[in-house]
């Protein structure tokens, strides 16, 4: 799709970090820098553990950031911020978790879970209005609005997770994170939803950063993809340039990986193993360069050397 230049989130040398009684904080996120502008579908992608989810949560202010900035429309969202400031976010920063039963609480109506983001922010005039604001959610991800009753085990998977989009969809906002929203679905319901997504994004001007750890999946929905490894981001490029022209180590090893719907080419193809122990790094270290327009890569010198001369 068309995407503006208008940078609407960036993320500045953010660190996270997880303490655990006396000992030294665990480092689940370490100086990671990007732009995601208006409009486009941002890739994050990496093993389990990586990180990935780490700086989701810290973008919508679950996690808090132990150092870097997080700027929404130039402004500070992360530390602390004024309540006005912190009601925009809430309201304009949207997020879809991984496993819809785990997000859903079992216990409240789908009528309450769409509209908890309502109540807290107090986004409507009257009980009628939150009412036509949750009907209108509902229908929106393909959901009738006589399901406001129900709770959430009377629903599958898939229409589960239509109604964490509702839940997002309804505090009409700018970016949504979807954190891996496909990967506890059936295969044949996973389509849907991606269609569901595109589908809003072209209504709405949504901006999306889409978390997983899929290729296939994320070369299909992405403008462009940040490859994410222990915690630091490795490559960053247009998604079909980095397919085409996968630099880093580590981005060839997961690319190798993904699966080839042939038999016969899924038999024969190479796994390329990824040894961190490759990059000597002990005197030379690296730096975040951009070898090429849009296309980003970590490395040391002798190897930012060594891409240039591949992209040659």
């Amino acid at each position: 799709m068309q995407v503006s230049k208008e940078v609407l989130m960036e993320v500045k040398n953010l660190r996270v970090e997880f303490k655990g009684g006396s000992k030294k904080p665990f480092v689940a996120v370490d100086d990671i820098s990007f732009k995601i502008y208006r409009g486009e579908t941002f890739g994050l992608v990496g093993e389990s553990g990586s990180g990935k989810t780490s700086i989701g949560r810290a973008m919508v202010r679950i996690n808090e950031a132990a150092g870097g900035e997080i700027l929404f429309k130039g402004q500070r969202i992360n530390g602390l911020i004024s309540k006005e400031l912190d009601r925009e976010v809430t309201q304009k920063i949207q997020m879809i978790f991984q496993d819809p039963m785990a997000s859903l609480n079992e216990r409240a109506k789908v009528d309450y879970i769409v509209a908890e983001g309502l109540y807290n922010t107090k986004a409507y005039q009257s009980e009628a209005e939150r009412k036509a604001m949750v009907s209108q959610a509902l229908l929106a991800v393909g959901l009738l609005p006589e399901f406001a009753s129900r709770f959430p085990h009377e629903f599958s998977g898939g229409q589960r997770q239509r109604i964490g989009v509702a839940r997002a969809l309804v505090m009409q906002p700018e970016f949504i994170i979807a954190d891996e929203p496909i990967s506890s679905l059936d295969v044949s319901i996973r389509a849907q939803v991606l269609n569901l997504l595109a589908e809003l994004q072209q209504q709405r001007n949504l901006t999306y950063m889409f978390i997983a750890h899929d290729l296939s999946v994320v070369r299909f929905i992405t403008d462009r993809v940040a490859v994410i490894n222990r915690g630091q981001l490795v490559e960053l490029a247009d998604t079909e340039d980095l397919f085409a022209n996968p630099l880093h180590p580590y981005t060839r090893s997961l690319l190798s990986a993904v699966p080839i719907p042939d038999p016969a080419l899924e038999q024969a193809k190479v796994i390329i193993p990824y040894d961190p122990q490759s990059h000597d790094y002990a005197v030379h270290k690296p730096s975040w360069v951009e070898v090429t327009p849009k296309h980003f890569v970590l490395g040391n010198a002798t190897e930012i050397q060594e891409y240039r001369q591949r992209l040659a």
